[in-house]
């Protein structure tokens, strides 16, 4: 569980409750059905309009990782002492020697990049595949960031939307004062709805996979580097200080 994710949805939403009620409101006070259905359903018809239902299915799917993590990815450190490995059996014994260590690798870009380098791929044409693996692997990644970046710019106007719509039902029954206040709620939660939900939900979640992304992206970085380094037969030892430049001052320490 990604415990920085859930901490901050958390306490976001959790400080405009607990403001709320220390202002002397109630919880059912900001408990508005038909402000959600407006802020909301608007939201999400707004965003499947604007995307293809394959970019909805996919950042729904990447919608776990924000709150469990990437449990795929393996630590950047033991990526390079595996490099430091393979490049020292290669040395001694031929690139074809690690046909037998692919099984062992989990994470499958790793994988995929050994097996080609040890089929004897080009160098060029090893680097350009891995590489347009990369930016292909950033733009499916970005499109389902993209989509709750744009519902988080949907739900504030939405919420304007519900706002006005509450403001139409209160000057419509101005001579029944039984029905103004359900009115005036509308109108106000339908804002709070959506600009709430925009700054605390959709917009942090796309930043947290763009986040996510950039950090896999780095990692899928490292390998690429990694195995042209090993297929070129660089020394294992100039190999680990190469590799080692992608890691931050803590994680080389």
């Amino acid at each position: 569980m990604n415990k920085a994710s859930v901490i901050g949805l958390f306490l976001g939403i959790a400080a405009v409750i607990g403001g709320n009620t220390l202002e002397g409101g109630s919880i059912g006070s900001i408990m508005q059905g038909s402000a959600a259905l407006i802020v909301f359903g608007g939201t999400i018809g707004a965003t499947f309009l604007s995307f293809s239902l394959k970019d909805i299915v996919l950042s729904v799917r990447m919608l776990k990782n924000v709150f469990m993590g990437e449990k795929h990815l393996p630590e950047d450190r033991l990526i390079i002492q595996e490099m430091v490995a393979y490049a020292n059996k290669a040395r001694q014994k031929g690139i074809i020697s690690l046909d037998g260590d692919i099984d062992n690798i989990r994470y499958s870009f790793f994988k995929r990049a050994l097996r080609l380098m040890i089929d004897g791929i080009d160098q060029n044409m090893l680097y350009n595949s891995l590489e347009q693996d990369n930016r292909t692997f950033e733009q499916d990644r970005g499109r389902a960031a993209r989509v709750f970046e744009a519902a988080g710019g949907y739900a504030p106007t939405v919420g304007i939307i519900g706002a006005v719509l509450g403001l139409i039902h209160v000057m419509e029954n101005l001579s029944d004062p039984t029905k103004l206040g359900s009115g005036i709620a509308v109108a106000f939660v339908a804002t709070v709805y959506g600009v709430a939900s925009a700054n605390l939900i959709f917009l942090p979640i796309a930043k947290k996979m763009i986040n996510n992304m950039k950090q896999e992206i780095m990692l899928r970085e490292m390998i690429i580097e990694g195995v042209i380094g090993i297929q070129a037969g660089k020394s294992p030892y100039y190999l680990k200080e190469q590799l080692s430049s992608f890691l931050s001052n803590d994680h080389r320490a």
